[in-house]
């Protein structure tokens, strides 16, 4: 089980690989095309990408240190090194987020009423099919190995998607005597750049204090509860460590079974986690009832 799960982080090393990849000839056309033909919406999507590039890349860095193994200052691994490495580029993305979105603002009060070509808007519809495919890659690739930073790295590209679309709408209504409308998009841009690390910034947090899904733990709950000689569960905790579960659980079960038969329940409630839950670890702890 445990070199399956290395196998899974190096897919998900590709599916990181792969967005930076588009990240960066994207990014690299956008502001290209954002500074030849005047467009603030462009440009915004454009350094958007680039922002894109470092929390794929800290991904990337997270995946490769995550694959670590456990050592005297690490008794449990280094699972946790992908979630401070999206915390990290949380910070980053807001704070460029921040950037596009005063630049665009100073942009829409400023004198300049040109409007910015039309290849620009093509430029980013072009953008915007390509994140979508990235997009059905990573979460489907993220679904498979159960990753959560793939899957985040997923749900960023489509993100992306949506704003290459919007940058390419203002574009357009730019062209009918609406110049104001590009860096209005800009704006949007900027605001949903701060979003997308805002979110990012919560799951990250979230992980890293060991907070976890109460559904979840009430699915665990009741699947430990209809367990072979559990009477019933006394206490439940869970937490992750990357795209590992580990599951901490108190049973009650009748007090005359020996300790044989005390163990044997304790093994089948960590069987039973793993095989329908794909918890990685149970620690069973059972009290007599």
């Amino acid at each position: 089980m445990e070199q399956q799960k290395y196998a899974d982080l190096k897919m998900g090393e590709r599916g990181a690989v792969i967005s930076i990849i588009a990240y960066i000839c994207l990014s690299a056309l956008k502001l290209f095309i954002g500074y030849t033909f005047h467009s603030e919406a462009l440009k915004a999507d454009g350094l958007n990408n680039t922002t894109d590039i470092i929390a794929s890349l800290a991904v990337l860095i997270g995946l490769k240190l995550s694959q670590k193994p456990a050592d005297e200052d690490h008794p449990y691994g280094h699972r946790k090194a992908e979630t401070v490495a999206s915390m990290v580029a949380s910070f980053i993305m807001i704070a460029v987020g921040i950037q596009v979105l005063y630049e665009a603002i100073t942009s829409v009060f400023s004198e300049r009423n040109e409007s910015p070509d039309l290849i620009s808007a093509w430029t980013g519809l072009f953008s915007a099919t390509i994140m979508y495919f990235i997009y059905r890659y990573n979460r489907n690739l993220a679904r498979k190995i159960n990753s959560q930073s793939v899957m985040a790295a997923a749900k960023d590209n489509l993100s992306d998607a949506w704003v290459s679309i919007g940058t390419a709408i203002g574009i357009i209504g730019s062209q009918f005597d609406l110049p104001w409308l590009d860096p209005l998009t800009a704006v949007i841009v900027g605001g949903l750049i701060c979003k997308t690390g805002w979110d990012i910034f919560k799951e990250a947090s979230l992980h890293l204090t060991d907070g976890f899904d109460q559904k979840e733990i009430e699915l665990y709950t009741e699947t430990v509860k209809n367990v072979f000689g559990v009477k019933g569960v006394k206490n439940i905790r869970a937490r992750n460590y990357g795209n590992h579960t580990v599951v901490d659980v108190v049973i009650l079960v009748n007090s005359n079974l020996d300790i044989r038969n005390a163990h044997d329940i304790s093994t089948q409630v960590e069987n039973v986690l793993s095989q329908k839950h794909d918890v990685y670890d149970a620690h069973v702890h059972v009290e007599p009832n």
